[in-house]
């Protein structure tokens, strides 16, 4: 598997106070990687300078093969980096179709002038949204809920409503701050699968998320961060022993006990 995104030593300081220092990982093709640490241990800081929110004070961003450091976000999502939020980015007015199609913007995107015309060519760009939203809602459990307003979902069908939407760009790397964050059992199983087909359609996965069942359940390597520094990686297995993890966690004093 090649590696799809690479991040090199990447940092960032606010007021003098560095949020995360020299971070290194890699994520291949099909592979999913969970970024997990405390509260305050910079995985969202760090999310954010990859998708080209924040610039990295140190270090950099390679993006299949291409030094993509402090890109903007949608020149990211047309060379293939797609990300969701820890807090939903949904038009809550808007149908559930509708808030899928807006996916396809950057990748059908054509001139204003045939669009404000109404000509031959922008009609077809919009039923190519069209049907690929529908395919994309058959695929993450929504297509009965096309129609439906999107705020009169469940929290869990929101989740993959974005997830959908971020899929709509046809993502290489896919970037997933806490889907499960807020969902109950059903929801997060839901998820889990989603992710996983994803992932086993070649997709690179980065994944933040504080449901440790489910990191241990779907990852195939693990990144741990505490006070914006990583402490281990590896695999579940690995990381769950690791005396570092366990004291960061639960405190070290607790860890030995």
């Amino acid at each position: 598997m090649s590696d799809l995104l690479s991040v090199e030593g990447l940092g960032i300081a606010f007021g003098g106070i560095k949020a995360v220092n020299d971070v290194s990982f890699r994520v291949r093709a099909g592979e999913i990687v969970s970024v997990i640490g405390p509260n305050g241990a910079g995985k969202t800081t760090l999310f954010n300078m990859i998708s080209g929110v924040y610039l990295p004070g140190s270090g950099r961003v390679v993006l299949n093969g291409e030094d993509v450091t402090g890109m903007a976000p949608h020149l990211l999502a047309r060379r293939g980096l797609s990300r969701t939020f820890q807090n939903l980015q949904i038009f809550q007015s808007m149908t559930v179709l509708e808030n899928a199609v807006t996916g396809y913007h950057l990748q059908e995107r054509g001139p204003v002038l045939a669009d404000l015309l109404g000509l031959p060519s922008s009609r077809r760009r919009a039923r190519t949204a069209d049907a690929g939203a529908r395919r994309l809602l058959a695929r993450v459990g929504l297509d009965r809920a096309a129609e439906r307003e999107a705020g009169n979902l469940s929290y869990g069908s929101l989740k993959r409503l974005e997830i959908a939407r971020a899929l709509a760009l046809n993502p290489k790397v896919l970037l997933l701050d806490e889907p499960a964050a807020g969902c109950n059992a059903v929801e997060t199983e839901e998820i889990d699968h989603l992710i996983a087909e994803v992932a086993a359609a070649g997709v690179a996965i980065l994944l933040v998320e504080h449901d440790m069942k489910m990191v241990m359940r779907i990852s195939n390597h693990i990144v741990v961060l505490d006070h914006g520094e990583k402490i281990a990686e590896g695999n579940p297995a690995a990381v769950s022993q690791n005396p570092a993890v366990i004291a960061a966690y639960l405190g070290a004093e607790n860890a030995d006990g």
